[in-house]
């Protein structure tokens, strides 16, 4: 049973000299292991960083960057572990983080991906909004976790302490089956980020697959760590990939996304009460390039 534990890195050197000794202690005397850091064409010193802090770690050196999705794409193309995680390089892991999730997998062969508890790096005894303790999605299309309901997080009291087979695993730290992952063309690079493992779950439960959260580990993500929660960025591909999944994915989408039609623009003008101009405009425009991206689904 190998397993290969990737972290995708652009431009954070400083993400890692903060969480990756905490990955390297945990996983030092799993012997099946890989540990590797995908870098997506970084330009600052993220490269001599591992190499001279952390020789043990192995590296995949991409020409630029391809964002989260394409940017995993292209690095899990070169792994053949039966396992492979995509952890993010703001996450800390505690010992025996790995050892619940491969073991579940294992066991259970119906299952194409596991997630563990997300809590808050920042505040441990909560959840973190990336996944909590395993995402679902509502009638509608949007996102949502146990732990977690927009943005109000749970203090984590033993609450989710049982294996539960969930709508999506979260991308921040998921462990999935590398031939499940290669068959469905792993996650969509048209999305670059964010929505996409959401996405690729879909497709897992469309192709009969399940998914679960092992809440028998536990990591702890910092969150925001490329973009803030109300940057404009974000939020336009926050908008834009929610409506090509939706279109990607349900059947018969159009009564869902005619709802969402109005409650894009409802979020919109809410956005500009915040005083929050950069993010009205982003869902003007998340909805116009989804018209045009979704031709080509």
């Amino acid at each position: 049973m190998k397993c290969s534990v990737i972290i995708l890195n652009w431009n954070g050197a400083e993400m890692l000299h903060r969480y990756l000794p905490s990955v390297v202690n945990s996983l030092k005397n799993l012997t099946s292991v890989d540990l590797i850091v995908a870098d997506n064409g970084s330009t600052d010193n993220s490269l001599d960083v591992v190499a001279k802090e952390f020789p043990s770690v192995k590296t995949i050196v991409l020409d630029k960057n391809y964002g989260f999705a394409e940017g995993y794409n292209r690095a899990i193309e070169q792994v053949d572990s039966e396992y492979v995680v995509l952890l993010n390089s703001d996450v800390e892991t505690p010992q025996g983080w790995l050892e619940p999730l491969l073991e579940y997998m294992n066991s259970h062969v119906e299952v194409a991906a596991v997630q563990p508890k997300i809590h808050s790096w920042k505040n441990r005894a909560f959840f973190e909004h990336a996944g909590a303790a395993g995402g679902f999605l509502n009638a509608l299309g949007y996102p949502y976790c146990r732990g977690r309901v927009l943005w109000k997080v749970e203090e984590d009291k033993g609450q989710y302490d049982t294996v539960a087979n969930i709508d999506w695993t979260s991308g921040a730290c998921m462990c999935v089956r590398t031939k499940i992952y290669k068959e469905l063309g792993g996650l969509d690079a048209a999305f670059f980020a964010h929505m996409e493992e959401i996405d690729l779950c879909w497709r897992m439960r469309n192709a009969g697959w399940k998914l679960a959260c092992i809440p028998q580990s536990t990591v702890y993500h910092l969150g925001g760590g490329s973009l803030s929660y109300d940057n404009p960025r974000k939020n336009y591909l926050n908008h834009r990939n929610n409506l090509l999944m939706i279109y990607k994915n349900k059947q018969h989408p159009w009564g869902v996304l005619f709802i969402r039609f109005f409650l894009d623009y409802a979020a919109a003008f809410f956005y500009l009460l915040q005083g929050r101009p950069g993010s009205f405009k982003a869902v003007f425009q998340a909805r116009r390039d989804y018209r045009k991206m979704r031709k080509a689904y």
